[in-house]
Parts: C-alpha cells; structure tokens; sequence
C-alpha cells in the first residue's frame, strides 16, 4: 500500500531540499499516518521534496533506501518509540515526539538543517545523556525564542526530553521497553507455576509442594526458570533501551546478581527494583564508556567484546561489594525489627506486614515479612495468618482495576490483568510487577495500602495459616484457620488497591493535556509524561490534527487542546437521549460497488447518509449499523451493534477534530465494510477536545480478517481527515453521490 507521504511532490520546487522522515509510535494506527501525511503536505507547500516512512501497526511502508539517505539534506524522525538511526550517520537528524509532526510540521522542517548532525553510537549516546539529565526542548538553551546552542535549536537533540510535544525521555522509554519484554516472563512463568500448584500441589508444613516424581513437578520448574528469567530480562531491556547492544548483556547480569542475593550474602534479592537500578546503571556505564577514545584498531571489537566485558564486570563488583551490603543490612535490620514487634497490636502488626510484603513484591522488604511469618508458623500461625491474607492483594487488586476501568488499559495490559488474577489466586505477588514497574509512583502505594488493609483484618480476626504460601489457594488447601475472615480480609484488601490504582490513574489521565484520553474517554495507563505504550492510537489523539501550509496562510486546526480536565468533559457532555429509530435497511442484496480501488472497497452509495437521525452516541451506532447492513456484507445487525457499543466501553473513539470512527471486529459482518453519516448538530462522543461528532464513520471487519484490513482502513481513513480541505468537502457534499465522489480520494 502506498503511503500518503510522496517521494517527491509534483508541486516542489527544483531548488528545495531533499528531506527524509520516519514516523513512528507504539501502536501505529492513526497518529503515524497523520503526522506522515502533514509532513508531506508542508514539505510540498514550502517548495521540498520529502520521502517519510511509516513504521505503523502494518508493518514498515515506504521504507528510506540508501540512495534515499545518501541523497538526503536532513533527516526528521517524529516518533514515540525507537527508531533505529545508524542508518542516518553524517546527516542532520531531528528527533521529536510524533504529536510534533502532526502539529508542528513546517516547524519541524524549518528546524531539520540545523539539528545536529548524527554520528552514530557514540554521539547518539552523548545525545541520550544530555536527554536524560532534562536538556528537554521546553527548557533548554535554544527552545524557541532563547538563544541557541552550537546552532542547535531546542529539540533538535538526537534524545529530546519530554518537553512539549517532544520526544519522550529516554528514562520512561527505558522503563517501558523493559516492561514490554518482561511481560511474556511473567505470564508464562506465573501461569505454570499456578497450573503445577492447582493440579499436582500438596499442602504440607514447608508450604504447598509438588511430589518429585509427579507429572507437575517439571511444569512447575519450566515456570519456575521463567519467572526467574524475568528480572535480568527487565534489566537487559532497560540497559538495551539506553545504549544499544552492547548494553544487553551487562544488563541482563546486572539483573540476575540483583535476583540473587546469595551472591552477596543477602537472604533476599533486590527484586524488580534492583532490576531497575542494574538496567539503568548498565545502560549509562555503557554510554561512559563508549566517550572513552580508543585507537582505530580497537574500534570494531569495542561493541562485541571490550565494552560488555567492562561493563559486566565493573557493574557486578559493584553490585556485589557496594549495593549488595546494604540490602544485606535492610533485611537483617528489618527482621530483627520485626521480631521486636511479637506480641504487640495485632492490627499493628498486620498493617506493617501487609506493607511491606506489598512493597517491592520478591525483593528486601517483601522477603523480609514473608520470611519471618514462615519461621513462625508452628508457634505463632497468626503472623502467617496475615502475610498469606497481604501476599495476594497486589496481583488480584491490579488485575481488578483493569477490569473496573478497562479504558485506562491497553490491550496487553488487560491481558496482563486477566493473568494477575489468576496468579493472585495461587498467592504469586510477581504477578503485579508488570503494573508496579511501568508506574512505580501510583502502583506501589495501592498495592502498600491494600496489603496493610488485609494484614490489619487478618490480625484482628485472629486469622491462622499453618503453610508457609498465601493467597486463597491455601484457603482451598484447609491450610487457613479462620477462612470466613480470611477471605474478607483479602476481598476488602484487593478492592482498596483496585479502587486506589483506578483513582490515581484517573487523577494522571484528567492532568495530561496531549497524548492521553480523559476519564470520559478512558486514560492509557502510563507514567508521567503522556501515553503508555500499547495505547490504542486512533483512541489517543487529542486534538485536530494542524493542517499544513501555515506559511502559506492557511489556517491550523488544533482543536481545543488547553489544559481540560476529565471533568470538564464530563461537565459538556450531553445527557444521552433514548435512541432514534434507525432507518429500515433494505434487502441485504445490494451489493459494494464492483471495481471499485481505495477505501470505495468497502463503502457503497446505499451505506452512506447524508445525515443522521440520532442524537446520541448510542443510537448513532445502532443507525450506523442498520446503514452499512445495506451493502449486503452484514449477516446479524444485532450482533453488530452489540459489538460496536463494546468497543466503545474500551475507549472512546472520538479523535476530535468533529470526528468519530466506531468499529468492530466480529463474524457479525462477512466481509470488510464501512459506513459513513453525518450530524449537523454533532453528537457527544466523548473527544478530549471537547468537539462534537459531525463527521462519523462506522468500520466492521469480520475476526478472521480482523488483523491488517482493520489497521489499513484505519490508516487510509486517519490519512485521508488531517487534511482540512477533504474535511470541508466531506461536510459540504450535497447528497450520497457526493459524499461517495469525495471518499473516492482515499486511495
């Protein structure tokens, strides 16, 4: 498929320059394209030929060659994930967030021949540094309006900050590189730990054990290799995100000495978070050392043997003889602390149990509580009684929240959700990580506050538990004395976590201005500084797209993005009306028109209107359903609407700009279809920009071709509206037959 980007635009001028650009973001679905094409568009409207890129949820398209790089006068990359940029060496690159190319593109182009000039691993590690230390654009020397630096204007830097629309800082997508590769660890070793404990598990004193020569033994030592696998992991991709290759290796050493407190002298390992601080302090001593001059002969094995041995090894001693007696000294200090504890307030002693086992989730001060409830099971089972109550709140109180408010999740993190349940159950508190690890700063504190509410209600009640385990498998055991209590304890527990994740988050998303929904729209769960990866992109745009041009003297349509909170969105929202009655379809005989290329593959004359009876979103969608029935290609409308209104509990999909793109994925349709209405008056739909829908497309696919179909359409649909002029004419056409002339455009 031909992007909406040109190699070179008939309308250039012979004397432009030759610009390149890659657009990119973790789901590339609508803000890849739309920055794409606005980049295109302003390229032309200045007089330059630009070839952009698109690294989409489709795969690469329209991929730079070497020619194309060679020939090249500057390079832009307008992404929010990693862009390989070794293929860019001895040429300007300017690296922004990917909202910049959709909103600030003749900017960008006019910044292009000043940004630095990159020049491979090293600088793009000085680049890193500079970013990572907080030169973000917004505040550095040479933002716009303040002095330069070198000739470098503010955020032409190869690692931006998080500055206004800026790349995101390379501590954050650090951080979530890690995550995402850690998650698959997580899942599959939890799962197999829970199935060998569910089905092959025994309880006896030392806890719930599987018989050697059962067949769960080996499936539960298969989990238990994954699971320790996935603390180097988080480390290896931290280090990996920071410095590149030769960071990997160190990283992952870092993270398994951290997993591994025998290796200095620690009953308990740093856990996750030393995972975090090894990724980090690999990435950036690889950096280091790359600076360090070498002579030319050293030059090639530098990446491959010299900086990975240096590293590792520099970064090991130091985690073995600096950080390693330290964690030592917490959980010998913690424990006799804890045993100064014995026989005071119950309810006390819960609260500080349930804190601590709900803190780090495998590390120091987890292990430390744990630790010390299991050496007192045969004459104190009371303090197990309230560890086993706290040990499954953080995996079953995130996994709750995800399903509270599935819009603040993307779909791996829902995924992960369902997982932490499950492992919530079989007492696995590894199963939160994921959560903690992506949003320290609002994860750690509910799942702290959970904990101590089941460990205090645990210890009041006087709950028992003679396994050294927890969770309410060992309730199902008859290992818990108690149960009644225990199991309130654990619900009460799990509900304060979900409920103060969901607030904190919500709290974040109402807060984020740029690249996140609101409550009304659903938030993506994500740290400081805008969305998190994974969010589904066609739900995250906030404004309407800039159109290009703006020297020309066209005017920019930004939609009304100033700092609103969710609950202004909420205060504008309109109440929903009983739905209108949808127009009769008629016989499902009439079909797509034949021939037809481009988007006029899915759409007929009969699935489009001129306007819609509806008022309110709900019964937009039932009208919209009824609408593309007649093309023939819907085999239940019932089934169509219901999957379409689902859809939308996940997540608004108002983009703004006055538009909406409901969509489905269900075997309620045979073939691909869209449809498309329009509102005069607009509808709510719940757009961070606070429009309403005027312009309203429906998209089913069935599931079996619910993969790149789905994306394409989306991605041909998403070009096609960041341009103004289609907008006017789309809202201007004066019956069907125009309407289907201007959808006609999209290729």
């Amino acid at each position: 498929m031909t992007t909406s980007s040109t190699d070179a635009p008939g309308g250039a001028a012979a004397g432009g320059l030759r610009l390149l650009a890659v657009t990119a973001c973790p789901t590339g679905i609508a803000h890849t394209y739309m920055a794409a094409e606005n980049l295109a568009r302003a390229a032309e409207a200045l007089g330059h030929r630009i070839k952009v890129e698109t690294q989409g949820a489709i795969g690469a398209e329209n991929v730079l060659s070497d020619n194309d790089v060679s020939s090249a006068d500057a390079v832009i990359i307008a992404a929010d994930k990693d862009v390989d940029r070794s293929r860019f060496v001895g040429k300007p690159v300017l690296v922004v967030g990917v909202s910049e190319g959709i909103h600030r593109p003749e900017e960008l182009i006019a910044r292009a021949l000043s940004a630095p000039v990159h020049g491979g691993e090293e600088a793009e590690g000085r680049a890193r540094d500079r970013a990572s230390a907080g030169h973000d654009a917004a505040h550095a020397p040479g933002a716009p309006g303040g002095p330069s630096v070198a000739g470098v204007p503010a955020g032409g830097g190869s690692g931006g900050g998080a500055g206004r629309g800026g790349e995101r800082s390379v501590t954050y997508k650090a951080l979530m590189n890690g995550v995402s590769y850690m998650i698959p660890f997580v899942v599959v070793g939890g799962l197999l730990i829970a199935a060998s404990l569910a089905l092959g598990g025994e309880t006896t004193p030392e806890g719930i054990v599987i018989p050697d020569g059962s067949f769960w033994k080996p499936v539960n030592d298969i989990g238990t290799v994954g699971f320790e696998l996935m603390i180097p992991i988080l480390a290896g991709y931290i280090a990996y995100a920071i410095a590149d290759r030769p960071a990997l290796a160190p990283g992952m050493v870092g993270g398994w000495i951290a997993a591994h407190g025998e290796l200095y002298d620690s009953e308990a390992g740093a856990g996750f978070i030393g995972a975090i601080v090894a990724g980090f302090l690999a990435g950036y001593l690889v950096l280091w050392i790359k600076r360090v001059p070498v002579p030319r002969f050293v030059q090639p094995i530098m990446p491959v043997i010299v900086i990975p041995i240096l590293a590792t090894t520099a970064l090991g001693l130091f985690f073995v003889h600096v950080l390693g007696n330290p964690i030592a000294w917490v959980f010998e200090h913690l424990t006799d602390w804890l045993g100064e504890l014995t026989g005071t307030s119950a309810a006390l002693l819960g609260v500080i149990l349930g804190l601590m086992i709900s803190f780090d989730m495998g590390g120091p001060v987890n292990k430390t509580a744990f630790l010390f409830g299991a050496g007192l099971v045969a004459e104190n089972p009371e303090i197990m009684g309230m560890c086993a109550a706290a040990i499954p709140v953080p995996p079953l109180g995130q996994g709750l929240a995800t399903l509270i408010r599935r819009r603040l999740y993307d779909g791996q993190e829902r995924e992960t959700g369902l997982a932490a349940l499950f492992m919530g159950f079989f007492g696995i508190t590894e199963g939160a990580i994921p959560f903690a690890a992506a949003r320290p700063a609002r994860v750690i504190p509910a799942n702290m506050l959970g904990g101590a509410a089941a460990g205090a209600i645990a210890g009041l009640a006087t709950v028992t538990d003679a396994v050294p385990h927890g969770g309410p498998i060992v309730a199902a055991f008859g290992a818990v004395g108690g149960t009644p209590m225990f199991l309130v304890a654990v619900a009460i527990g799990t509900l304060v976590t979900a409920l103060t994740t969901v607030a904190l988050l919500s709290l974040e998303a109402g807060e984020r201005v740029a690249g996140a929904l609101g409550v009304a729209g659903g938030a993506s769960m994500t740290g400081a500084g805008g969305a998190g990866p994974g969010a589904p992109e066609a739900e995250r745009t906030t404004g309407a797209p800039a159109e290009a041009g703006r020297t020309a003297g066209a005017p920019v349509e930004t939609g009304r993005t100033a700092r609103r909170s969710a609950e202004a969105v909420r205060r504008e929202s309109v109440p929903a009306p009983a739905p209108a009655a949808a127009p009769a379809p008629v016989p499902a005989s009439v079909p797509v028109e034949a021939g037809a290329a481009g988007l006029a593959r899915y759409v007929s004359r009969d699935s489009v209107a001129e306007q819609l009876v509806a008022t309110d979103r709900d019964g937009a969608i039932r009208e919209l359903a009824a609408l593309v029935a007649r093309s023939g290609r819907v085999a239940d409308v019932a089934a169509l609407e219901r999957a379409a209104l689902e859809r939308e509990e996940q997540g608004t999909t108002g983009l703004g700009a006055e538009i909406a793109v409901p969509h489905a994925k269900t075997d309620a349709v045979t073939a691909p279809v869209v449809g498309f209405a329009r509102s005069a008056e607009g509808i709510e739909w719940g757009s961070l920009d606070g429009t309403r829908a005027r312009l309203i497309f429906m998209i089913a696919v069935p599931e079996a071709a619910a993969g790149d179909e789905h994306l394409r359409i989306l991605a041909r649909l998403a070009r096609a509206l960041t341009d103004a002029g289609f907008r006017a004419r789309l809202r201007d056409a004066p019956d069907p037959a125009a309407i289907m002339e201007v959808l006609a455009e999209i290729p």
